[in-house]
């Protein structure tokens, strides 16, 4: 069991990696915010326009416990409404930053921000954040070409809990190495 945990792990930090550094970078400013891990503000804003951007995903982000609390147990249309308006709401406001720029890059993130269980929920979310029309058409298109057919007609998903959450990594100085 712990060999399979391991590689689980190992594959999340690979796809992780598979993503451009400012898709990274957002993954992980974002996980900050959402799991009120470090001040956020201090360490990620490098102007007043990110840090004003910082301040909107915060004000959005309130309403991710209330979302994992209620992502629903079966796909009764009752017991979706408040959940899928409040995920498609939030959804696109991460998409509208530009920098989550596939459907691999956002169901990363918001398994993590919101747990497996969301997992069922992601691709409608996505498809629909994805087509509305505050993003750029371009953006529209390469967002909806980036989720598979498979992800988009899965009849199942794993309840297994995402085990690698990336996080911030001070830069080390190289200069301080020892000699080769």
């Amino acid at each position: 069991m712990k060999q399979a945990e391991g590689v689980m792990t190992l594959a999340e930090m690979k796809e992780f990696a598979s993503f451009g550094a400012a898709t990274q970078r957002y993954i992980r400013r974002s996980l900050d915010i959402g799991l009120d891990r470090d001040d956020a503000l201090e360490r990620w804003s490098r102007d007043v326009v990110e840090a004003a951007s910082i301040r909107a995903q915060a004000r959005h982000y309130r309403a991710l416990p209330d979302l994992r609390e209620s992502v629903p147990e079966d796909s009764g249309l009752d017991a979706i409404e408040s959940f899928v308006a409040r995920l498609v709401t939030l959804t696109a406001f991460d998409l509208g930053q530009g920098r989550l720029i596939s459907f691999a890059a956002y169901r990363f993130l918001y398994e993590r921000l919101i747990g497996a269980e969301a997992r069922p929920w992601l691709p409608s979310a996505f498809c629909a954040a994805a087509a509305l029309p505050h993003l750029h058409p371009e953006l529209r298109r390469k967002l909806l070409q980036s989720i598979s057919e498979a992800a988009a007609t899965a009849s199942g998903w794993s309840a297994r809990q995402p085990a690698f959450f990336p996080y911030w990594v001070e830069k080390v100085d190289a200069s301080g190495a020892l000699p080769v």
